[in-house]
């Protein structure tokens, strides 16, 4: 079994991450007030419907999305598998985050790269050293202060449990999703593979989708939706380009740092859209968190030495042989 390996263009592969943390950083804010006035699933039907058109209509000329479909038994389970995954994704995703602050959302999903960083460590024999997990520790333990106090209600917003529980299996959704996509890249070029994934989802959920409540939307929420399908192409775009040119564990270090991204936005939103979004205070210990993910995030992603190695299959395990020179990236 041939497993993806990348091409060694950190550099790219660190600023096309950097973008989708950008954007997921501010897609919670977005959904938030979108969930106002639309449900969950007509939200997530149109984003996957108005991507796939968009993507099929880029690809309709080269012949390749032929190509995919045709995909032998593996490839066609794949895809199905990063269809459901990345369904489950957002359905769940918008369900909690009925219940549940979008700060306290950017926290629970970063289960998300969390599992597809242990993911790429089993399947694709990525791995950690000393600095690696170091940083990774540091990581945590600043996510654990910098949001702990606002789950726990000291001075933050009380959360559902149902909307907690929901946002842990829109995670780990996730997971099963990026691993997938990433052993797909191996054959096929990401966003083709999106295309194919985004049209399934939307396939997947046209029975439960009510299109008619659309031309009721006012300009805000219209102007909401398509913000969440420009968000949907350009991050999981550069997402799954990064994955050619970064390990998975490192592009899910670095998207750990989507919540503070998060935090800020919603201060700025509440600032200037004071009726749109809320904004609670930041205790001490979560200035103290975010010192130390900022710190943990940048010794694990930035500055770390990386030993290229090569994995095969071998008897249905992951053997790696490291290449005798490591090299600064």
């Amino acid at each position: 079994m041939e497993l993806h390996r990348t091409s060694g263009r950190w550099k790219l592969g660190l600023a096309l991450s950097l973008c989708t943390v950008l954007l997921w950083g501010m897609l919670p804010i977005a959904l938030k007030a979108l969930l106002r006035g639309l449900d969950a699933l007509t939200i997530s039907w149109f984003r996957f419907l108005l991507a796939c058109l968009l993507l099929v209509a880029w690809y309709a000329r080269s012949g390749e999305l032929v190509r995919l479909l045709r995909a032998p038994g593996k490839g066609r389970l794949l895809l199905l598998v990063a269809a459901l995954g990345l369904c489950g994704n957002y359905v769940f995703y918008l369900f909690g985050l009925r219940l549940i602050t979008p700060a306290a959302a950017q926290v629970l999903i970063q289960l998300a790269p969390l599992s597809m960083l242990l993911g790429g460590m089993v399947i694709f024999g990525e791995r950690f050293i000393l600095q690696q997990w170091l940083g990774l520790a540091l990581l945590l333990l600043g996510q654990g202060l910098f949001f702990l106090p606002g789950l726990a209600g000291g001075g933050g917003t009380a959360h559902s449990p149902l909307g907690l529980a929901l946002m842990v299996v829109a995670a780990l959704s996730w997971g099963a999703y990026a691993l997938a996509q990433k052993q797909l890249q191996a054959r096929w070029p990401s966003q083709l593979v999106l295309c194919v994934v985004y049209g399934l989802c939307a396939l997947l959920l046209s029975p439960f989708a009510h299109p008619g409540h659309l031309p009721g939307l006012g300009l805000v929420n219209l102007s909401l939706l398509l913000f969440t399908v420009f968000n949907t192409l350009v991050a999981y775009g550069t997402f799954s380009e990064a994955l050619n040119h970064l390990e998975a564990s490192r592009v899910g270090v670095i998207l750990s740092t989507t919540p503070l991204f998060t935090i800020t936005f919603v201060h700025l939103g509440a600032h200037m859209f004071p009726g749109l979004v809320d904004a609670d205070p930041l205790p001490p210990s979560a200035l103290a968190g975010a010192a130390l993910v900022v710190a943990g995030s940048a010794l694990s992603a930035l500055r770390r030495r990386r030993v290229p190695a090569s994995a095969t299959i071998v008897g249905g395990a992951v053997a790696v042989v490291a290449d005798a020179n490591p090299t600064e990236p």
